[in-house]
């Protein structure tokens, strides 16, 4: 069915992770946009600071509230929901973005780790889509879930959080399957980064005698949360954000082997830095991380937007493009050809 999704000033938006890297950037986006936000995160000093900053956005007024919530768990999930009914009378867009991951081999990891890890990343993903769809199968609206690169290729030393996202995008597939079959209002998003610039590594929890890192590309989280927008407005399946994620994801569909002996040889080494680990390292696993950064500023690879997303967010207008540079190279071309007989 044709689905029609509000401008972004005309909705209610509610956002899991909010305090930091995407869900923060995304949030002052949504508000600069005139949205109106419900921000969910674990951090309540942080939440509360943050509503303070979005509510002086001009014009001046209460455009954002917080609910202080552990995704893990479906009863503060659903006062999330309760929140944003009382408030604004419900939401038009929910977006999961709460994770944290782990670094360290499988077999280091603690069960308790584990299980902590897929309470955020993928229960947490399930308790939001589930109350969302309740309120959004009346109200019409989108769902928009953060998977990862990883959804589609797992990486060494971080098994479980790829697991987590493997686990999303199942059930993300799945869900959409079952609305669709219902003919329900609700526009159903899976949206996979690349690595990304956030505070992703100093919350992760770390079992490697060294001090972790993603590798590069690391893109900019500015362009996560185009994408989150975008497909708040604009039905939209899936969103790699990155050329480097829908690289991955092909790599793994049609050449899954060699993939593997890469993974081997490569992104173990990728993912440890020659810093040791700091003592008394924490982390975002079990409690609130520091919130209120967007960035972590890695080095080793330089954060930036991505052309390719940009351009399957707006297929129309890179097509424009394309197609004007392409005339005006076919114009150059011929000019060299009549420039060079005139010479001769």
């Amino acid at each position: 069915m044709k689905m029609h999704l509000k401008k972004l000033s005309e909705q209610t938006i509610v956002i899991t992770g909010a305090t930091s890297g995407i869900g923060l950037v995304t949030a002052r986006e949504a508000a600069r946009q005139g949205a109106r936000l419900v921000l969910a995160a674990r951090n309540e000093d942080a939440l509360k600071t943050l509503c303070e900053e979005l509510n002086a956005y001009p014009p001046a007024s209460e455009r954002a509230i917080h609910v202080v919530a552990d995704v893990g768990d479906a009863d503060q999930v659903r006062r999330i929901a309760d929140a944003a009914i009382a408030r604004f009378g419900g939401f038009d867009t929910w977006v999961n973005n709460a994770g944290v991951s782990i670094f360290g081999r499988m077999e280091d990891v603690s069960m308790e780790d584990q299980r902590r890890l897929f309470e955020t990343n993928f229960w947490g993903v399930v308790h939001g889509s589930m109350v969302a769809v309740e309120h959004l199968k009346q109200r019409g609206g989108s769902l928009i879930n953060l998977g990862s690169e990883v959804s589609d290729r797992a990486v060494p030393l971080q098994g479980m959080y790829s697991a987590s996202k493997h686990a999303v995008k199942g059930f993300t597939e799945s869900l959409r399957s079952e609305l669709e079959s219902q003919r329900a209002p609700v526009s159903v998003t899976l949206v996979k980064p690349a690595a990304i610039d956030t505070m992703f590594v100093a919350h992760a929890k770390n079992y490697m005698e060294v001090e972790p890192q993603l590798p590069p590309p690391i893109y900019a989280p500015e362009s996560v949360a185009e994408a989150i927008l975008h497909a708040a407005q604009h039905p939209m399946r899936d969103v790699f954000v990155g050329s480097g994620a829908k690289l991955v994801s092909a790599s793994s569909h049609y050449t899954p082997r060699l993939l593997d002996r890469v993974m081997a040889r490569f992104m173990v080494g990728a993912q440890r830095t020659d810093r040791p680990s700091a003592p008394g390292r924490t982390d975002a696993l079990h409690d609130a991380g520091v919130g209120l950064h967007e960035r972590s500023g890695q080095s080793g690879g330089n954060a930036r937007t991505s052309l390719y997303t940009r351009a399957s967010l707006h297929p129309r207008l890179t097509t424009v493009v394309a197609l004007g540079a392409g005339a005006a190279g076919l114009g150059l071309a011929s000019l060299l050809r009549k420039r060079r007989r005139s010479l001769a």
